[in-house]
């Protein structure tokens, strides 16, 4: 397993069935294990969180986004194989899990992962929504969740939080759940109609971060605009030291 290191994060260079495959390979184990992704947010968030950074050794994680993309060309020479961004690979894991997988949601506000439960049964017959919760769940509430998910016999846990959230929340809980959990970001959002994705050209070309910023100016500004500035910055650094 290749494995590219994009500032502080550890991120696996695979194609799309490859990730697909590590994902289901772990579901049908018996066992906790993690999935993630890394994007430039990711990025920039681990370089001031050395608990984030923890939490991503956790697991596995995948690419994201055209700037790590950028990235990986700087200070490895070559693109990833693919964009393995949790939007549409989590549709393709669920499509491959053997009949009858029970899957768990966690995370959005609520009302939003009960919302996303009843699209997704209907989308992949093939699995079982063993439960939803939504993510405003707090510390103390935290140990009671586990026990639940674990109760409910889910093998696949999809965590939509926001990083470093959820990724936090599956290094400290994985072996309470006793199932994989797939970090997904927003995904639970985007089924349940809460956010509209940018245009399928605006996907292909990398540029979705652009749609999201038009979206929510005030809460992306800072991300995007300031944040792929410091994250191209340090980048270069990175690869000067190289």
């Amino acid at each position: 397993m290749e494995i590219r290191r994009i500032g502080h994060i550890d991120v696996v260079a695979t194609d799309v069935p490859g990730a697909v495959a590590q994902v289901v390979a772990a579901v049908e184990g018996d066992g906790p294990a993690i999935f993630g992704f890394c994007n430039a947010h990711s990025v920039n968030l681990a370089r001031a969180d050395p608990a984030f950074v923890t939490a991503t050794r956790a697991g596995v994680f995948f690419n994201d986004g055209s700037g790590v993309d950028i990235a990986s060309r700087l200070l490895y020479g070559t693109r990833f194989p693919a964009n393995l961004n949790g939007t549409d690979l989590t549709p393709a894991v669920l499509a491959a899990l053997p009949a009858g997988t029970g899957v768990f949601l966690l995370g959005s506000p609520p009302g939003v992962a009960q919302k996303a439960a009843a699209i997704l049964a209907e989308r992949f017959p093939n699995i079982r929504i063993a439960g939803s919760h939504h993510g405003f769940f707090s510390a103390d509430e935290a140990p009671a969740l586990s026990e639940r998910i674990r109760a409910s016999g889910a093998r696949l846990v999809l965590a939509g939080m926001g990083q470093p959230r959820q990724e936090k929340w599956a290094a400290a809980n994985a072996g309470a759940v006793g199932a994989v959990i797939l970090c997904i970001g927003a995904f639970l959002d985007f089924t349940a109609g809460q956010f509209v994705r940018a245009p399928l050209w605006m996907q292909r070309a990398g540029i979705e971060w652009t749609f999201r910023l038009l979206q929510e100016p005030r809460r992306m500004a800072s991300r995007y605009l300031v944040g792929n500035a410091t994250f191209l910055a340090a980048t270069l650094g990175q690869r000067m030291k190289r």
